[in-house]
């Protein structure tokens, strides 16, 4: 007797068991994958710039008047071989704090791109343009946070030396975060090559 003809193929038949939880594996093994620390670290340091550059913003004042005693050292030691270095004139000291709110502000606008960028990427595994984005913006916050607060703000302005405005410690902390979310930006699991859209 023949037997009846049954239907071959994938998605025919029973569902097999264990195909759910190997899904579901790969699933997590994938959101543990470098492309998405990326992309998480890249939005994390997104929205602290978006965070600061949005307060100096909407409470211009307080921290005008940060910019105006680190540069006009007034709560430094006052060391007369320093205090030459000291910037009094108010329209500088404003126009100094000014530039650094639009330095924070672009730098949180190409970083809110660059994770719009990770996670369109991580549809498609093309992660050039993200990672280039994110360069941009990461450099951007180790230069004014770095360069423009330790280097200058804490040396050349010895803020250092100022137990009422002193504002090392949180610079530091932004150039530890803007620098180990670089290195893993450029690590060697997220140099997977994708076609990038044109």
């Amino acid at each position: 007797m023949a037997q009846a003809d049954r239907p071959t193929g994938t998605n025919s038949g029973p569902h097999q068991p264990g195909t759910a939880p190997a899904t579901r594996r790969s699933r997590l093994l994938h959101l543990g994958a470098p492309p998405v620390a990326a992309t998480a670290l890249t939005a994390t340091v997104a929205l602290c710039m978006t965070l600061v550059a949005f307060g100096n913003i909407t409470d211009f004042g307080t921290n005008q008047q940060f910019v105006r005693h680190v540069l006009s050292m007034d709560t430094t030691f006052e060391d007369p071989d320093l205090m030459w270095r000291a910037v009094e004139s108010p329209a500088l000291q404003n126009a100094a704090y000014v530039a650094i709110i639009a330095w924070e502000a672009l730098a949180a606008l190409v970083l809110l791109a660059a994770t719009w960028l990770w996670i369109t990427g991580l549809r498609r595994g093309a992660y050039e343009r993200a990672r280039a984005a994110s360069t941009v913006g990461l450099v951007m916050v180790l230069l004014l946070f770095g360069m423009g607060f330790l280097a200058i703000g804490g040396e050349w302005f010895a803020m250092w030396q100022s137990s009422d405005w002193n504002g090392l410690d949180a610079a530091t902390r932004n150039v530890a975060l803007a620098a180990f979310t670089l290195l893993v930006v450029h690590l060697p699991g997220v140099r997977r090559t994708g076609a990038e859209s044109t």
